[in-house]
């Protein structure tokens, strides 16, 4: 809303000053400027939390290493046991866990 100013009419009669709504009923190009950049912030965020949503399995796997095992055997026992989470275990992807450990 802005005021508006007294002013004289052509037939010199007075109009007294008041407020007036200077905005009209639609969206200025202002705020159409400002919608969509809050509709692409969500839009990213929405794509960042998905993709980081569908990490959460791995992430509740504990972090094992071929140094954590004494053999072969109990490599393969514990990625046998959960593939998804143990495939660090087998580094060449052929289904041997820790083919570098002994064979005890």
């Amino acid at each position: 809303m802005g005021y508006r100013k007294g002013y004289y009419r052509k037939d010199g009669t007075y109009v007294q000053g008041h407020f007036t709504n200077t905005r009209s009923r639609s969206f200025s190009n202002k705020n159409n400027g400002c919608l969509l950049v809050l509709l692409i912030t969500m839009t990213f965020g929405v794509i960042i939390s998905c993709s980081d949503s569908s990490d959460t399995k791995s992430s509740n796997c504990p972090t094992k290493t071929c140094g954590s095992f004494s053999s072969q055997a109990q490599a393969q026992a514990t990625y046998n046991s959960n593939k998804s989470c143990y495939k660090n275990l087998d580094s060449d992807g052929d289904g041997i866990a820790c083919e570098n450990l002994s064979k005890k």
